[in-house]
C-alpha cells in the first residue's frame, strides 16, 4: 500500500505519532518485512488516520476524511473504473483547471505523474486513509471492485490454499459472497434453504437484509465448499448440528468466520459470524461512553483486584467491551491472562487461552492453571456456572482484577443470578466492583440525519423534560446511499453502570430482591439503560425510536 515503508515509518517516529520502540521491536520481530506500517496498524501502534495525516504534512499536501465527504452525482466518470481499482484513487471534484483527487500514498510522487499522465489532466491531491479510499471506491464503483475473487485466501493448519480464476465456479461464487460481506462490514453471512430456492443474508448493524437468492440445485455444493473451508465440519453429517471456523484473508485482511450448521425442514441453513481482525476498534473512547461514564470507567478498570462483570444479551458488545477494557491498561508492567470460547480478536502482549471442552480446557480448567501463572488481571469469556464463577470470586480476594461477562437484562439481576448458582451474597458484595449492562443502537448516518419533533407520546415514555426536548435540537433517521437508504450508519454502546460501594454491600447482604435493589440503586444515582439513550438522542448521536425498541424491557 506504502511505496516506502521504513521511510514512512521514521516519520511517524520524527512526528511523534509513534513510539520509537514500537518500529524497532517490529524489526526485530520481522527482518526484512515488507509491509512495516501495515503491520504497525494491525497492532493498534498507530492509526490509519495518524499515517496519513503524516504523509499530507510531509508532502504539503491537505488531509481529507471522505467518511464525511459528499460526493457530487456522477463524480466516478471522471476516472475509468479500471485506473481507480489499480492505483486505488477516488475522484473527489472537476474545477475546470484541475481534477482533484485522494491518494493513500502521496509520498509516491511516480504515481502522481503516471495519474497525470493517464488522466491527461492536472492533479490536486489530497490525502485520505486506506479503509476509507477502499469504502469510497465500493461505495462508487460498485461491489465488483476492491479486491476480487483471485483475492481471496483459505488458511488452515495444512498451509494455504488459494482461489484464482482456474478455480471451479462455486468456489469464486462462495468467495464472492464472502468477500463482498467484508467490505460491506457486516456482523452475520445466512444461507438459508427455502422451499425452492436458496436465499443469502447479510446482519448490518444489527438489521438483516437480503443480497440474493439462487438456485436450489446450488445448496449442496456451496454448503460442501464451506465445510472444506472450515476443516473441521464432517461433509457426510447433515443430521446433526456441526460448528467449524474459517480463517481467511481478503486483501490485507485478515478474517475469521465462525461457521454454525443445522438442519432445517428445507436442508441444512449455516450461519457465519464475521470476525475482523484488522478492523476491529479497541479502546474505551469508540465504545460509546459520555464523558462523564467514560472517566468513571476508566477509573474502574485502574482498581487492583475485584471483578468487574458486563451483562447483556448475545450480540450486545460485551466481549469488545472487555476487549477495550484490557487494551486500555496493558503495559509492559502487568501480566494478563485470557481464557475466550473462542479467542475472537488477538490482542499484543496479552497471552489468551481458548476453552477446548473436547480435551477437559472448560472455563474452570483453564482458570485453575492461568492462576499458576501469577498473572496480574484476568478475562473470563463468560461466567456460565458454579466452578467457574467461584474460582473467579476467589481469584479477584486474592489481589488479581478479573473482568468477565453475564447473561442477565439489566446489571442489577447480576447479583441473583450468581447467587443462583450457588455464590454466597457476602462473597458477592466483597469481590464485585461494578457491573456493567450493556445494549447496541444504530447510529444515525452523519451523511442524512434530519431535524425531527418527538411528539408527545414519545417524550412520555422516554421519560424526556418537553422544555429541555424543546430546548435541544433532535434528529431521526431519513436515508441515503451511504446508509442504503436506511437512515444509520454504525453502531454504539448504551450502558447502565451498577457501582458496587459500602451502601450497596450493605443491600446486598441484607438479601434484598432484584427490584429492591434496582430501585435503590436508582435512588442512588444509576443511571438505566434508557436514560443513557436518551442522552445519546438528545446527543443527535441516534434516534428515539432506536433508543425506545432496544430498551423495551423497560416497560
Amino acid at each position: 500500500m506504502y511505496s516506502n515503508q521504513n521511510y514512512l515509518s521514521d516519520l511517524l517516529i520524527e512526528s511523534g505519532a509513534i513510539d520509537a520502540n514500537s518500529v524497532t521491536t517490529l524489526r526485530t520481530e520481522k527482518l526484512g518485512l515488507t509491509d512495516e506500517v501495515e503491520e504497525l496498524i494491525r497492532r493498534n501502534s498507530v492509526t490509519e488516520e495518524a499515517v496519513a495525516q503524516t504523509i499530507a504534512k510531509n508532502t504539503g499536501l491537505e488531509f481529507i476524511n471522505l467518511e464525511q465527504y459528499e460526493f457530487p452525482e456522477r463524480i466516478e466518470a471522471l476516472i475509468p473504473k479500471d485506473v481507480a481499482e489499480r492505483y486505488k484513487v477516488v475522484p473527489l471534484g472537476d474545477d475546470g483547471l484541475q481534477l482533484s483527487i485522494a491518494l493513500v500514498d502521496a509520498l509516491n510522487f511516480d504515481l502522481s505523474d503516471t495519474l497525470s499522465t493517464l488522466l491527461g489532466r492536472q492533479l490536486n491531491i489530497f490525502v485520505a486513509t486506506s479503509s476509507a479510499i477502499n469504502d469510497s471506491l465500493l461505495a462508487l464503483y460498485g461491489s465488483d471492485l476492491i479486491g476480487g475473487d483471485d483475492n481471496v485466501t483459505v488458511i488452515g493448519a495444512e498451509g494455504a490454499e488459494t482461489a484464482n480464476e482456474a478455480d471451479a465456479p462455486i468456489i469464486k461464487m462462495v468467495n464472492q459472497f464472502l468477500a463482498e460481506a467484508i467490505r460491506q462490514g457486516v456482523s452475520d453471512i445466512h444461507i438459508e434453504p427455502l422451499e425452492r430456492s436458496l436465499r443469502v443474508r447479510y446482519r448490518l448493524d444489527g438489521k438483516l437484509f437480503e443480497v440474493g437468492s439462487h438456485p436450489k440445485r446450488l445448496l449442496p455444493a456451496i454448503i460442501a465448499r464451506l465445510k472444506v473451508m472450515s476443516r473441521t465440519m464432517k461433509m457426510s453429517e447433515k443430521r446433526m448440528p456441526q460448528d467449524g471456523r474459517i480463517q481467511m484473508q481478503i486483501g490485507k485482511k485478515e478474517i475469521d468466520l465462525r461457521v454454525s450448521s443445522v438442519l432445517s425442514n428445507h436442508g441444512e441453513s449455516i450461519v457465519m459470524r464475521v470476525l475482523n481482525k484488522t478492523s476491529v476498534s479497541l479502546g474505551l473512547d469508540q465504545a460509546g461512553f459520555m464523558s462523564d461514564d467514560l472517566s468513571l470507567f476508566r477509573e474502574l478498570v485502574k482498581l487492583p483486584d475485584g471483578i468487574i462483570l458486563v451483562t447483556g444479551p448475545t450480540g450486545s458488545g460485551k466481549t469488545t467491551t472487555l476487549y477495550s477494557c484490557l487494551n486500555e491498561i496493558n503495559k509492559p508492567d502487568r501480566k494478563i491472562i485470557t481464557v475466550e470460547d473462542p479467542v475472537e480478536y488477538e490482542l499484543s502482549g496479552i497471552n489468551q487461552v481458548m476453552v477446548r471442552a473436547e480435551i477437559g480446557m472448560t472455563f474452570a480448567a483453564a482458570l485453575r492453571s492461568m492462576l499458576r501463572q501469577a498473572p496480574n488481571i484476568i478475562m473470563v469469556g463468560e461466567i456460565r456456572d458454579q466452578e467457574t464463577a467461584n474460582i473467579s470470586i476467589n481469584a479477584s480476594l486474592t489481589g488479581h482484577l478479573v473482568f468477565s461477562t453475564l447473561h442477565t437484562n439489566d446489571s442489577t439481576s447480576a447479583v441473583a443470578r450468581l447467587a443462583d448458582m450457588g455464590i454466597k451474597r457476602f462473597l458477592i458484595a466483597s469481590a464485585v466492583r461494578a457491573i456493567v449492562a450493556q445494549r447496541l443502537v444504530r447510529r444515525l448516518c452523519d451523511h442524512c440525519k434530519s431535524p425531527v419533533t418527538l411528539n408527545e407520546s414519545q417524550m412520555k415514555t422516554l421519560g424526556v423534560d418537553p422544555k429541555r426536548a424543546e430546548a435541544t435540537q433532535v434528529f431521526g433517521p431519513t436515508g441515503c446511499a451511504k446508509c442504503r437508504h436506511t437512515g444509520y450508519k454504525g453502531r454504539t454502546g448504551i450502558f447502565e453502570i451498577f457501582l458496587i460501594d459500602d451502601e450497596v454491600r450493605h443491600l446486598i447482604n441484607d438479601n434484598l430482591s432484584s427490584p429492591q435493589l434496582r430501585r435503590r440503586a436508582r435512588e442512588l444515582g444509576m443511571r438505566t439503560l434508557r436514560e443513557d439513550g436518551i442522552r445519546k438522542v438528545l446527543a443527535g448521536i441516534t434516534s428515539a425510536e432506536e433508543v425506545l425498541s432496544t430498551t423495551m424491557q423497560e416497560d
